[in-house]
């Protein structure tokens, strides 16, 4: 094992584990079972959880429970509006973190009753006591649900559990608690806690059988010798990974080591909570700009779904990331990808290009394309194309292009042979001097049409060579058309 791979692994252990900041080495610890098959060799600490209520008025929480009388309608329970329940992780300082109240601001904005599962006193451990702990705290937010019922005859299925984290799995112990004939509504997974969960049973983790529908947002999956932040299985009925699931647009995870000799151990829980707490930004965007939903494909990895394979929404594969989601409960756990920006709004839109290139060169290539297009709204200029392989002869080959601006219904593009080096210059100038005959192929593409389809909207497109010359050289530029649009009148908007 590398030098590098033995650091990543030292500092993720200190994060997880805070044995970095405590000087206490990681013992072995349980993982965290279903409340019916709890061991008893070893009792966790039963710390009372706390719950609380957001309405307008109590923008800090309004605690409710058993022993408080009257509790609910002091912080203005409205038994006909659902429940929304955060949940929240592990917790490296005791206290809440701010997207706690950032989410319950935001599901303020619905018509909703929104509250929080406070349980910090047993979160506040090292991370593998916390998983030990966990499988206490889990039945507690069944306790609200159960108060609701006796009190106002508040039905399971209107109760929506949202859990990051340690706190997603907490969730789920929570809905196998409750089980019965009738489960609890939903339960909404983000980033589910990876370390001492991957690999396990369904019954020692979050799953599909712990409410109604399950969906579940993966966001820092990236693994280290088996560990991750997030986990990678899926665990729900629908299982989102932006991006992959593993980096996330401008968390500078790629940067990681560079940090490190600048700031020291300071720069690694900014580097890891960035791409792991994404998912709770994810869904609270989903909540702030409902008209920007971000549409998310059936995909079974997501090298194919780069390859733009997967923007096919028959069938039911396809849907709406966050709060938004269509809640269709499947027998078969199905994975969805999808690119995000990386700020809020975070949609972005996605389109598959199929270009057939001739390679008349002597040996396989892979030259850098731009892309720039103009559509009926916007246009976009010098979109980056990334091919997955090498262009060798007589082949198709298919990419995925994501824009973060709504350009209605793109009508024109122009792909662009990126190449800055002067020979390739003075290689143009001298082909359009001097007539090199069968010579010319050995630096060359010939094209033909592009076919496109715009993964929001469904549509199919062809694109056709605004001209007849379908010979393609390094640094050049080259104009399609929609097939059945004025190449002239188009042409001269563009410029």
């Amino acid at each position: 094992m590398g030098t590098s791979q033995c650091v990543a692994i030292f500092l993720i252990l200190c994060i997880f584990t805070q044995s970095c900041a405590r000087g206490q080495s990681l013992g072995p610890e349980p993982v965290g079972r279903r409340p019916q098959a709890m061991e008893t060799k070893k009792a966790p600490q039963k710390t009372e959880t706390r719950f609380l209520l957001f309405p307008a008025e109590h923008s800090r929480g309004c605690e409710i429970g058993l022993h408080l009388p009257g509790s609910l309608q002091e912080c203005g329970f409205n038994s006909s509006q659902p429940l929304v329940l955060i949940v929240h992780g592990w917790s490296v300082d005791g206290v809440l973190e701010s997207w706690v109240h950032q989410l319950a601001a935001a599901l303020r904005t619905r018509p909703v009753n929104v509250g929080l599962a406070d349980w910090l006193p047993l979160a506040h451990n090292h991370y593998a006591i916390a998983v030990r702990n966990q499988n206490w705290p889990g039945p507690q937010p069944a306790h609200p649900v159960a108060l609701f019922q006796d009190s106002v005859d508040f039905s399971r299925s209107n109760v929506h559990l949202v859990g990051y984290s340690l706190g997603a799995h907490v969730s789920g112990f929570a809905g196998s608690y409750l089980g019965g004939r009738q489960k609890i509504g939903r339960i909404t997974g983000l980033d589910a806690a990876g370390p001492l969960f991957e690999g396990t049973s369904p019954s020692e983790r979050l799953s599909p059988d712990d409410a109604e529908f399950v969906d579940a947002i993966h966001t820092f999956t990236r693994q280290h010798i088996g560990l991750s932040v997030g986990i990678k299985h899926p665990v729900a009925h629908y299982d989102f990974y932006p991006n992959g699931g593993a980096f996330q647009p401008g968390c500078h995870l790629l940067d990681f080591y560079k940090h490190f000799t600048q700031h020291g151990l300071h720069a690694i829980p900014q580097t890891i909570k960035c791409a792991h707490e994404r998912s709770v930004h994810l869904f609270i965007d989903s909540l702030l700009h409902e008209d920007m939903q971000s549409t998310s494909y059936q995909c079974g990895d997501m090298a194919s779904f780069s390859r733009g394979l997967c923007l096919n929404c028959k069938k039911g594969r396809c849907n709406s990331l966050g709060y938004h989601v269509h809640q269709e409960p499947q027998a078969k756990s199905k994975s969805l990808f999808l690119v995000t920006r990386a700020q809020a709004p975070f949609r972005v839109y996605h389109y598959q290009f199929k270009i057939q290139f001739i390679n008349q060169m002597e040996k396989p290539i892979k030259p850098t394309f731009t892309m720039s297009l103009l559509g009926t709204k916007e246009e976009m200029q010098q979109v980056p194309v990334m091919l997955s392989e090498r262009i060798t002869s007589n082949k198709t080959y298919s990419f995925l292009v994501t824009l973060e601006l709504d350009i209605g219904e793109p009508v024109l593009l122009k792909l662009k042979w990126e190449h800055s080096t002067v020979w390739a210059s003075v290689w143009n100038t001298m082909q359009a001097v001097i007539p090199w005959g069968g010579g010319s192929r050995s630096s060359s593409l010939r094209l033909r049409t592009i076919r496109a389809k715009a993964g929001e909207t469904q549509q199919r497109m062809t694109f056709c060579l605004e001209n007849k010359d379908d010979l393609f050289h390094p640094a050049q530029e080259k104009i399609f058309v929609r097939c059945e649009v004025n190449s002239k009148a188009l042409k001269r908007k563009f410029r």
